[in-house]
């Protein structure tokens, strides 16, 4: 789908701050503009930007519930309570149990971990989960990236003489479970600076007040931040303020002393003594990982990333990496049957603003991914529904601006349970009710959604010519990483560019576009790749002037010299 290119220009008291940061930075320019949008307002800001520092993470006793939390983890070590270490079978989920569980076992043995079944007990806390608890005398539950809605569950618990503390990032309602201690960034009155932490990210800081009360190094802890990092990339939570710093700090723990477990990864992906960046995590590291909780159990993740042992651990990888492969030829498949229905249905033609899909025998732990799938092809909300445990149960996925998590509760009364975010959410409802909820949903998305949310966009961040992009502009673009939602990586448009005259198809069946561009600004030939636009290349290769829009990419084939090639993202005839 053609995208709509968008371009909004610095307003007037934007461009006096640039100014500014000229002083600094005129010499590379446009990285004054891009600081700016990114709210940067000063060359002192910029400097901490692109030196993210350990002393800037924020108090997490300034989180409301921090002091019960510690006070009452504290008091199950001081009685040799037993603990559970409890988690969702995601890559946030088990990330945040490996992290918790790794740091209390380095001193408190009375510690095990759980995460339930995808297909058994569903997501959250089950009652299963709770009577197994109490069969092993645990009297404490530390719950990860879920839990905020679990009130019945959790009340359930409290008979049984079991507490909670829930860590949790996910919206919450205006009911709250009866647990010993909530910490969630995203309660109602928090003032905690940084609202949009991981659910790995909340486990943190967690830990790190616990730390803290009992005036322990913070050493240990900032080895696992590799952990962290893994969350907020696999998670797309925004890539600012601490999310940033945490990220930043975990990439170079990956890069030079990963654990264990996602060391085996690393070796399993191909990556091993190659620089990784947040892009590898996303798209080589994570669905691995997720492959676990899609496909088998999400304990199997955590066993990867609590081993010991490195032949254990290149062992589960490589199970875990077979995973990722079943999973792939299984997206493959109901991605395919779900355009089958949608073609059958004239969706592309539709004038309905919104998804809903269901069939009874997909599998469970794929639907997600073709909820994503969809909402890229079509540019609707999509929900994707299947059967589980005599439930329809499906994953909803957002076109970026529109709060998904809004629709789907405008219909909680159909809904048996729902939770999320504003991009994705959860539900699970009767069978009988998809027919309501579908009216519903595209009555709500279409009554609210904008008609400029349901076309790409696609966001310059500034405009450059080829004479502009110096070996000094790219070491400070370099520094823009990690980057990530608030801090995508900078789209740039250059204009008026032409073959030089050996730009070729290349791919299998000669798909892509292996491009050599220049402009009238220099006389350096810039390398780019176009990748699925064989069909820009009669143009191109007619010698006529077009537009670009591109990102600057390291180029992998010639990294020793610090080569760069540009990933061309759009192409358009000049006008």
């Amino acid at each position: 789908m053609t995208s709509k290119w968008n371009y909004l220009p610095l307003t007037t008291e934007e461009q006096k701050l640039e100014t500014e940061l000229d002083k600094r930075y005129a010499s590379c320019a446009p990285v004054s503009e891009l600081l700016v949008q990114r709210g940067i307002t000063s060359v002192d800001d910029a400097e901490r930007f692109f030196h993210p520092s350990l002393r800037d993470l924020y108090d997490p006793f300034l989180m409301p519930g921090m002091d019960k939390a510690v006070a009452r983890l504290n008091k199950a070590l001081g009685t040799k309570e037993r603990i559970m270490v409890y988690g969702d079978y995601d890559v946030d989920g088990t990330t945040a149990v490996a992290l918790v569980y790794k740091y209390l076992q380095n001193f408190y043995s009375n510690v095990e971990y759980y995460i339930p079944s995808r297909d058994d007990e569903g997501y959250g806390i089950s009652k299963h989960s709770i009577d197994y608890a109490a069969s092993q005398g645990v009297q404490l539950v530390i719950i990860l990236d879920c839990g905020i809605k679990a009130i019945e569950e959790i009340k359930y618990a409290r008979t049984l003489g079991i507490d909670f503390i829930i860590c949790d990032h996910h919206v919450p309602d205006d009911e709250l479970p009866p647990a010993a201690a909530i910490l969630n960034p995203k309660l109602e009155g928090s003032t905690y600076p940084c609202s949009h932490l991981s659910g790995c990210g909340v486990g943190y800081k967690f830990m790190q007040a616990f730390a803290m009360s009992n005036s322990l190094p913070q050493g240990y802890l900032e080895s696992m931040l590799d952990l962290v990092a893994v969350s907020i990339a696999a998670d797309i939570v925004p890539m600012v303020d601490e999310n940033r710093i945490l990220a930043y700090h975990g990439l170079k723990r990956i890069n030079t002393g990963p654990n264990m477990g996602l060391k085996a990864i690393i070796r399993i992906c191909g990556l091993t003594g190659k620089e990784i960046t947040i892009s590898d995590v996303i798209f080589k590291i994570g669905p691995r990982i997720n492959a676990s909780g899609r496909m088998q159990s999400g304990r199997e993740a955590v066993e990867l990333l609590v081993a010991r042992d490195n032949g254990e651990a290149f062992e589960k990888a490589k199970a875990i990496d077979q995973y990722n492969k079943d999973r792939k030829e299984l997206d493959k498949r109901i991605t395919e049957e779900a355009n089958a229905i949608l073609d059958a249905r004239g969706e592309a033609v539709s004038a309905k603003k919104s998804i809903v899909i269901y069939n009874k025998d997909w599998h469970r732990g794929i639907i997600g991914i073709v909820a994503s799938r969809l909402t890229e092809l079509y540019y609707k909300p999509a929900v994707v529904l299947t059967l589980n445990n005599g439930l329809a149960t499906g994953s909803s996925r957002s076109v970026q601006g529109f709060d998904i998590y809004k629709a789907v509760e405008a219909s909680r009364d159909l809904l048996e349970n729902f939770g999320g975010h504003t991009y994705a959410v959860g539900l699970s409802l009767k069978e009988e009710n998809i027919p309501e909820f579908t009216r519903r949903f595209e009555e709500y998305v279409a009554n609210h959604i904008l008609p400029t949310q349901l076309t790409p966009l696609l966001d310059i961040d500034a405009f450059i010519n080829f004479s502009q992009i110096t070996p000094e502009f790219i070491n400070t673009l370099r520094k823009f990483n990690p980057f990530g939602p608030g801090n995508q990586k900078p789209v740039f448009c250059a204009k008026n560019v032409m073959d030089f005259g050996t730009s070729k198809l290349v791919g299998r069946t000669l798909e892509h576009i292996k491009l050599e561009l220049v402009d009238d600004t220099s006389g350096k030939v810039m390398n780019g790749i176009a990748f699925n636009m064989a069909d820009k290349f009669e143009h191109i290769h007619s010698r006529k002037p077009f537009d670009i829009c591109f990102t600057i990419e390291d180029n992998k084939h010639h990294a020793a010299t610090g080569a760069v090639q540009l990933l061309i993202k759009e192409i358009s005839p000049s006008k």
